[in-house]
């Protein structure tokens, strides 16, 4: 892409750059705040067409393998997942459409693409060191900007394709999980219904820099869970027995991670793990996102006791992450919320 299209990263962050090559001149070539390598593995890969395998013993070990997956890693890939590979491929032809837009038509002319207010987003506003820096921009799109409007240009169209499909996924995922905690509610159901839903399209550009830079700082997802296609380029990382390690791409699979929600849910079964994107300094990077959300109403309250998390509303969690970002620059998210 050319630099039309691309955040003005180097002017907005310059101020940083120039702070961490000072201190890692002053240290002889060390900083703290530059990200150390992390060695490549391969997640947990799940075959879910055993989930319609006429040997019960099959399906109910299926079952098992996500819901381990999911207590031990927090993370797992799933293949034959019953989306064809032209769903993404279509999608993602139109992502790199509307990310080639001039910079300044995508920032401030939002409506051009019939999005809420605050859709697209680049960069890292609160960052105030390199550890807190986002090198990449992304749509970030409620569903109920896009289910219904009658397919209203190319882009909407491809996304609510894509999403209606993986919000099958996501639903018979999260039902599995619930009847591995011996659950049989209908709480994802009634609660997280299409319209309250996110879509996320991600594009990292290249970042030409001496020293490791985010691509998405380290975080956790104020969702049940997160249904996630990349290209090849990789870049994903995950936190497991308290190392940083990569995510080797597979281009079959589509990743699946455990968000916040499921973790105050599940009272601490089902782990939401950190998590962080590190930008390649030759190649773009493309992904797309699905956020299993609920309502801002619903109230999370843990299935079993005693309850580690107190109960809270979505609407109140998302309040407080959007506080601590702006106060502090990054993201509390659940140790804010434990009973007491």
């Amino acid at each position: 892409m050319d630099s039309v299209s691309d955040p003005p990263f180097h002017e907005a962050y310059k101020i940083l750059f120039d702070k961490t090559r000072n201190t890692i001149q002053e240290n002889n070539g060390f900083d703290s705040d530059v990200v150390v390598a992390a060695e490549e593995c391969e997640l947990p890969v799940i075959d879910l067409s055993l989930l319609e395998d006429r040997d019960e013993t099959l399906r109910e070990e299926c079952k098992s393998h996500i819901a381990r997956a999911s207590q031990e890693w927090g993370f797992f890939q799933v293949v034959n997942h019953g989306i064809c590979s032209h769903i993404f491929s279509r999608l993602r032809c139109e992502q790199e459409k509307v990310f080639r837009q001039p910079f300044e038509k995508k920032s401030k002319e939002e409506k051009f693409l019939n999005f809420s207010a605050g859709s697209y987003r680049w960069g890292a506003p609160t960052a105030t060191c390199i550890r807190q820096l986002s090198w990449s921009e992304a749509f970030h799109i409620p569903l109920s900007d896009i289910l219904g409007s009658s397919g209203s240009n190319s882009l909407s169209w491809r996304i609510e394709e894509f999403a209606t499909r993986v919000s099958r996924l996501a639903e018979t995922l999260a039902d599995i999980l619930a009847e591995k905690m011996g659950e049989k509610s209908r709480f994802f159901k009634e609660n997280c219904l299409p319209n309250t839903c996110y879509l996320r399209l991600n594009r990292y550009p290249p970042c030409p820099t001496a020293f490791g830079i985010h691509g998405l700082m380290p975080h956790t997802d104020s969702d049940f869970l997160t249904i996630l296609y990349q290209d090849e380029v990789g870049g994903l990382q995950l936190v497991k027995d308290k190392k940083w390690i990569a995510v080797k791409p597979n281009p079959d699979a589509l990743i699946i991670n455990i968000g916040d929600l499921f973790q105050a849910w599940s009272n601490g079964v089902y782990k939401s793990v950190e998590h962080r994107v590190m930008t390649n300094p030759k190649l773009e990077r493309f992904s797309m996102a699905y956020f299993l959300c609920p309502s801002n109403d619903t109230v999370i309250e843990s299935c079993r006791e005693p309850c580690i998390y107190r109960k809270f509303s979505f609407r109140e969690y998302r309040k407080q992450v959007r506080d601590d970002v702006q106060k502090l620059g990054s993201k509390i998210g659940l140790p804010r919320f434990l009973a007491h």
